[in-house]
C-alpha cells in the first residue's frame, strides 16, 4: 500500500484538487474567467484525462516496466469512474449550490477514455524503450 502511494503521490494530490475545484462554488470564479457554453464540460474532461495519466505514470513508475495489462486499465477506470460518481453525487447531496449532472459524468469518462486511448497507443508504437 505504502509502495503505491509513493508511486501515485501525483494522481492523488491531482483527485483532491480536482474534488475541491469540482466543489467550490463558482459565482467568484465566473466573473474572473472568460465563460463560455460547454467550458464546464471541457473543464470535466480535462480533469479527468490529467487524473488518468497520472496514474498511468505512477503505475508504470511502481512496475518500473511498461508492460500492458487489462488489469491496470479495469482499475484505473473503476477508481476514475468512483470519483466522478462521488463528485455528482456529493453536489447533488452535499453541495447544493452546485448542480449534479449526468453530463458532467459523460464527459469525465470521455477524458478517462482519452487517458487511456494515450496508454494503448503508446504501448503498441514501442514508446516503452524510452522509459
Amino acid at each position: 500500500m505504502i509502495n503505491t502511494l509513493k508511486h501515485q503521490y501525483l494522481a492523488v494530490i491531482w483527485a483532491i484538487l480536482v474534488l475541491i475545484l469540482c466543489d467550490m462554488p463558482l459565482e467568484n470564479v465566473a466573473n474572473e474567467v472568460p465563460v463560455f457554453e460547454g467550458m464546464d464540460k471541457l473543464v470535466h474532461t480535462g480533469f479527468f484525462f490529467v487524473l488518468t495519466v497520472l496514474l498511468f505514470y505512477g503505475k508504470i513508475r511502481q512496475q518500473r516496466s511498461y508492460t500492458f495489462r487489462i488489469l491496470t486499465i479495469v482499475k484505473i477506470l473503476l477508481i476514475t469512474a468512483s470519483l466522478g460518481a462521488g463528485i455528482e453525487i456529493l453536489q447533488w447531496k452535499v453541495f447544493t449550490y452546485r448542480s449534479a449532472d449526468i453530463w458532467d459524468f459523460f464527459t469525465d469518462m470521455v477524458g478517462v477514455g482519452m487517458g487511456i486511448f494515450g496508454y494503448i497507443f503508446l504501448h503498441r508504437t514501442g514508446h516503452e524503450k524510452f522509459l
